[in-house]
């Protein structure tokens, strides 16, 4: 089954790494990728997208709207299924931890990202 991941963070380098790090099970059709370079523009993909959706990994700190506001209006608005939504940040403060919890986040991940244990997490939902 493959399970398709909406990867939010403003920085574009992220794409190919991420596209590079999970090569292996995009070309064995486990996961498929779609990137948005800020909060407004994963809404706007996800007006047409939430059901094919699965997870959403998104930075938290990006010019516009932030992560927290973006996982807030997710919360609100794709209850019907909810995604799955993991935050990404540089800052991983107890005060960042603390809102992303509280606006519904289900996980918290640090960067530089480790994608060996991200790779587990997502064999853990896909279980």
């Amino acid at each position: 089954m493959s399970i398709k991941i909406l990867v939010v963070d403003d920085e574009a380098d992220v794409q190919p790494l991420f596209l590079q790090r999970f090569r292996k099970e995009i070309k064995n059709d486990e996961i498929s990728f779609d990137f948005a370079l800020s909060g407004e523009e994963a809404l706007q993909y996800l007006t047409g997208h939430h059901s094919e959706v699965v997870l959403i990994l998104s930075d938290i700190n990006m010019p516009g709207m932030s992560g927290i506001e973006l996982l807030s209006k997710i919360r609100h608005e794709y209850s019907v299924p909810p995604p799955i939504v993991m935050m990404v940040t540089a800052y991983g403060d107890e005060e960042n931890h603390r809102q992303a919890m509280d606006n519904g986040a289900n996980d918290f991940l640090t960067k530089p990202l480790d994608f060996n244990l991200l790779k587990e997490k997502l064999k853990q939902i896909t279980e």
